[in-house]
């Protein structure tokens, strides 16, 4: 089980000397959920890995759901790249939404085994602190931007967390070797279309 953190927020790298400790903290935890399950990626390793104290991780990230939370968050920046480009173009919306559904999926699907221990860690972020939410709400705004929801109503915000939904649903059969990965893309944009299309056209 993935240490629980405690009050003590989680510092921020300012400086390059601290960026550079950060990013490399990150690749590690990276390559280690890579090759092991969640609970047997120890946060000692992390840190022999990054060249740090343990200490440092700790200031940095106090508990693995802390480690693995900030993981997802590089993910989804790289996503935000991708949205911020789709909304330049004259992609429409409903499919500029699907398309980095389904960009998201097949960046989860490159590496199952760190993919799983991305959503458990979310899973244990979502049960114990409310200051882990911080990637889920970038998601969710993302994918409101990418819709043209600038000014969204709570019912557009319902719309959207419910395609969340759906795309976690179909991200877990994938995992779980339930579906293909062209079954799952189907069903994301079938998804789509039933619940925002209507709002799009």
């Amino acid at each position: 089980m993935p240490r629980i953190a405690g009050a003590r927020p989680p510092a921020e790298p300012s400086s390059p000397h601290q960026k550079d400790r950060y990013a490399r903290i990150l690749r590690v935890a990276r390559r280690l959920g890579s090759e092991h399950d969640l609970e047997r990626v120890q946060m000692q390793d992390v840190a022999n890995g990054a060249g740090v104290a343990i200490a440092t991780l700790y200031r940095y990230f106090p508990s693995k759901t802390h480690l693995f939370s900030a993981v997802k968050q590089q993910q989804i920046e790289r996503l935000a790249e991708e949205a911020s480009r789709l909304r330049s173009t004259s992609e429409p919306p409903l499919d500029a939404v699907v398309q980095i559904l389904v960009r998201a999926r097949e960046q989860m699907m490159r590496n199952p085994r760190l993919a799983r221990a991305v959503l458990q860690a979310d899973h244990i972020a979502q049960a114990t602190s409310r200051d882990l939410w911080a990637p889920d709400r970038q998601f969710g705004e993302m994918l409101l931007a990418v819709a043209g929801f600038d000014s969204p109503t709570p019912e557009q915000r319902r719309l959207v967390r419910l395609v969340e939904s759906c795309w976690y649903g179909v991200l877990l059969t994938c995992l779980n070797e339930r579906t293909s990965a062209a079954e799952a893309d189907i069903d994301i944009r079938v998804s789509c279309e039933m619940l925002l299309g209507p709002h799009l056209r």
